[in-house]
Order: C-alpha cells, then sequence, then structure tokens
C-alpha cells in the first residue's frame, strides 16, 4: 500500500508567542501545561491535537482556533 500524501497541519504557537512578546515559561503559568508539552507545540511535534489542549491554548492567549492551526495543502510539482 502506498502512502498518500494530503498536505500537513501547522501549529502556529511559536509566531503567536513572538507576536504578543510571551514567553513559554508565561504560557505554561497561564495554561497550566507543561513547558514541556508547550515546546512540543511550538515545533510542531505533536502527532494528535488536543482539543482541550487547543482550548486551553486560545483561551491563554486570547486567539482563535484559526489563529493557532492552519492547514498546508500539498503543492504537486
Amino acid at each position: 500500500m502506498q502512502d498518500i500524501e494530503y498536505g500537513h497541519v501547522k501549529i502556529k504557537l511559536n509566531e503567536i508567542l513572538e507576536a504578543k512578546n510571551i514567553s513559554i515559561n508565561k504560557l505554561a503559568y497561564r495554561s497550566e501545561m507543561q513547558r514541556s508539552q508547550i515546546r512540543k507545540y511550538c515545533k510542531n511535534e505533536v502527532q494528535r491535537l488536543d482539543i482541550s489542549i487547543l482550548a486551553r491554548l486560545c483561551y491563554s492567549l486570547e486567539c482563535t482556533l484559526e489563529d493557532l492551526i492552519e492547514y498546508v495543502p500539498l503543492r504537486n510539482n
């Protein structure tokens, strides 16, 4: 069975933190999450998105889900 490429989901947490000038430590405190977990989201190293974590991040950062994640379709060249 051949793998089919569908594109990917990009987590834009790092960009939001930079734009709002918020550190990972401050976000960890606000969202009651571990820094290591936030770092994984910042580096797009998460395999499965947890909707409760996404809600927590949106609440803590005062942003929308659309601000936080983006679907990047596959580009066929």
